[in-house]
């Protein structure tokens, strides 16, 4: 992994990981436009990483293979721990940022809420996916369980604590887009550079 930190200098990272199960490479810049370049080999993940670096406005590329002939599981798991990996790096000491983000994003009959805490301790709260969701094929290559376990590999990778909650939806597709949009806003919010902000936004001096 290397990182630039400053405010004149992007906030990059570079990360990869080799395993007998998956190949994964993945370049971001979080002071990006949203631009995504994703192949993943698990399309609608290629989907749900393309609608976090739009909203998040992260520069994100992802190339992964990986044995999606057994199941999805692998690749979308190494993908996220590499993923929350990059976004550690490239926060750097994270001085300046505003720390805190909270989004809710509706998408349809579905509504999801996530609140981002750049906090260096890592912490997960999901709630409110319907009975069964974790069961469904979205896409037909998508677990619904799946969604949960993502964000369990990037809150832990890049140290964040994460509150997603689902408020409403039928369709599983929808549910799952809402989610991943909102935790992209709210991430969105969190990393920003906020100019009144003076070194680390914390009493204790680090996050």
């Amino acid at each position: 992994m290397s990182a630039s930190r400053t405010a004149q200098h992007p906030r990059t990272a570079q990360g990869t990981r080799s395993t007998s199960e998956s190949t994964v490479e993945l370049d971001l810049n979080l002071d990006g436009t949203g631009q995504s370049h994703i192949d993943t080999s698990v399309p609608f993940f290629d989907h749900m990483l393309t609608a976090f670096a739009k909203h998040s406005l992260t520069d994100l590329t992802v190339r992964a293979s990986g044995d999606t002939n057994i199941d999805a599981h692998h690749t979308v798991e190494d993908i996220s721990i590499v993923l929350g990996q990059a976004i550690r790096e490239a926060l750097g000491d994270k001085s300046g940022i505003s720390r805190y983000g909270d989004a809710l994003v509706p998408l349809d009959e579905a509504l999801a809420q996530a609140v981002v805490d750049i906090s260096g301790r890592p912490y997960l709260v999901h709630s409110g996916e319907p009975a069964g969701f974790e069961h469904h094929l979205i896409g037909g290559h998508f677990t619904g369980s799946l969604v949960r376990h993502v964000f369990e590999a990037i809150t832990f990778g890049a140290g964040l604590t994460v509150h997603v909650r689902v408020l409403a939806g039928r369709d599983p597709h929808h549910i799952a887009e809402a989610e991943f949009k909102a935790f992209a806003r709210a991430f969105r919010q969190a990393k920003a550079l906020d100019p009144h902000v003076v070194g680390i936004p914390s009493t204790k001096g680090a996050l």
